[in-house]
């Protein structure tokens, strides 16, 4: 093989793990992401379910009215 192509050769090989690196990069922060959006996720809920909760639970005079936007 000519030095020419193995210089070519070197340097796809390189390109190719610098892009194997950033995709396992990427990968690894989107995972990261994910599991944070699971857990916010569950948060939520909890606390979507303890305002419901504590609307029904409320004395029969007191009302919750509920903003225009709502």
């Amino acid at each position: 093989m000519s030095n020419t192509l193995e210089i070519r050769l070197t340097e796809l090989e390189i390109k190719l793990m610098d892009q194997d690196r950033t995709v396992q990069d990427l990968s690894d922060m989107v995972n990261r992401q994910w599991q944070e959006i699971e857990k916010l996720a569950a948060k939520l809920t909890s606390a979507h379910a303890r305002i419901i909760s504590l609307e029904d639970n409320m004395p029969d005079g007191i009302s919750v009215e509920k903003p225009p936007h709502y």
